[in-house]
């Protein structure tokens, strides 16, 4: 490690271990919500929920609870530091999933569901720590190798609860998102230092919060490309609230989900690898803009395929699976380039950004679930909806120009 880097020279972290553990503490929440999936008709059921697209609330409830969260955790971390704002983030998530645990009906599992998404501190605070450490090119290289490690637990995530449903109830599935987040505090106790630049650190006063705030909001590349991930991401929660009815009640084949829902989310980390090796020599904006191209070309051919009665399980995975890639190469070029001006107020910006994104893409994702009517046509008419705002983001954003080239000079960095 190189001793002009912020990070404290007796608590030494090597980049594979900081990618790795970056991914991990990101992977709290993807856990949180992909593992409930084949768990959603059981509660429901042990619930008394008569309507299934009601069960998709238990992942809605989550997201939004999330988005809240990070309008104020990364505040917190511009002040206090970012660690200990992870730690007590952890502790606090851990203790949510506990009490979500105890819920005796539907509606006080999905406040406790909101909580413990209010609760996901790591979400916010990975991306600041990331920021912390690098910029433009090299900051999305990170983003994307950390992404790998975030993708493997939406493989596996849908596996793992279909097990222990077969060997717990489903308040189990709980315990384990507890015990989660506890394995991933001690490990960030004993291995991460604090990150936060000292002259970056802010008091909580209203003037300079206020300041924070309209430097984040002010910046229009920043905001638009924050909306455009909201955007994707509101597709995809869309497909992770409707995937277990689409594979029961239009394929006939809720077994396959799991596995199924894991080659989709496969390719996701397969472009987000990808994207680490070409982002430094093609750029952000080329790589992405061109993965948001193909995404409603995609989405457009899935459109008509629907239409015509001619989706079977073989062409939706195929579709979806490519619509997932190109996802990897949108989603974490978008962020970097929302995060990457506001070096100095990244706590801030993490929690803004987050926040409009978790939230706002939990509400676009309910809306398009909304409409599930037996078939894939509103989850792909959703995507193309979702692809074309972003498409005019990002357009706003680079002032109607796509592809422009874009040079930063990276950060002092964790040696490699």
């Amino acid at each position: 490690m190189q001793t002009d880097s912020p990070l404290t020279a007796t608590k030494t972290i090597g980049f594979t271990e900081f990618l790795v553990l970056v991914g991990v503490m990101l992977s709290a929440q993807a856990l949180a919500i992909d593992a409930m999936l084949p768990a959603l008709p059981t509660i429901a059921h042990a619930l008394g929920i008569n309507d299934e697209n009601h069960a998709q609330w238990i992942i809605t409830a989550y997201v939004a609870g999330m988005g809240m969260g990070q309008l104020f955790w990364g505040v917190l971390s511009d002040r206090f530091g970012r660690r200990t704002v992870l730690l007590v983030g952890l502790a606090s998530y851990s203790i949510a999933a506990l009490l979500a645990a105890l819920s005796n009906s539907f509606h006080s599992l999905l406040m406790w569901r909101f909580i413990h998404g209010v609760a996901a501190a790591s979400m916010v605070i990975s991306r600041s720590v990331v920021r912390d450490l690098y910029e433009g090119r090299q900051m999305a290289r990170v983003m994307s190798l950390s992404s790998i490690v975030f993708i493997m637990i939406p493989i596996i995530a849908p596996t793992i609860g279909q097990l222990v449903l077969l060997v717990a109830p489903w308040r189990f599935l709980f315990v384990m998102f507890s015990i989660f987040a506890m394995a991933v505090w001690t490990w960030v106790v004993l291995r991460l230092p604090e990150t936060l630049h000292p002259e970056y650190r802010r008091t909580l006063s209203v003037v300079h919060i206020g300041q924070a705030f309209r430097q984040v909001l002010g910046n229009r590349a920043s905001m638009c490309y924050t909306f455009g991930v909201t955007m994707i991401f509101g597709s995809i929660i869309a497909y992770v609230g409707m995937v277990q009815q689409i594979f029961a009640e239009v394929f006939h084949r809720p077994s396959a989900m799991p596995t199924m829902f894991a080659l989709c989310a496969a390719s996701i980390g397969i472009a987000s690898f990808t994207n680490s090796k070409i982002v430094i020599r093609l750029g952000m904006r080329v790589v992405s803009q061109t993965g948001l191209l193909l995404y409603l070309v995609i989405a457009c051919i899935h459109l008509v395929v629907a239409i015509l009665g001619m989706d079977s399980l073989i062409t939706f995975v195929l579709l979806q699976a490519l619509l997932m890639n190109c996802m990897g190469l949108m989603i974490g070029n978008f962020n970097t380039m929302a995060m990457e001006p506001m070096g100095s107020v990244a706590g801030v910006a993490a929690s803004l950004q987050g926040g409009i994104a978790s939230a706002c893409g939990a509400l676009v994702g309910a809306f398009i679930g909304y409409f599930f009517n037996g078939t894939t046509i509103p989850l792909t008419i959703g995507a193309i909806c979702c692809g074309v705002l972003t498409l005019g983001l990002v357009l706003i954003a680079e002032n109607g120009k796509l592809f422009r080239a874009h040079h930063a000079t990276p950060l002092p960095m964790i040696a490699e």
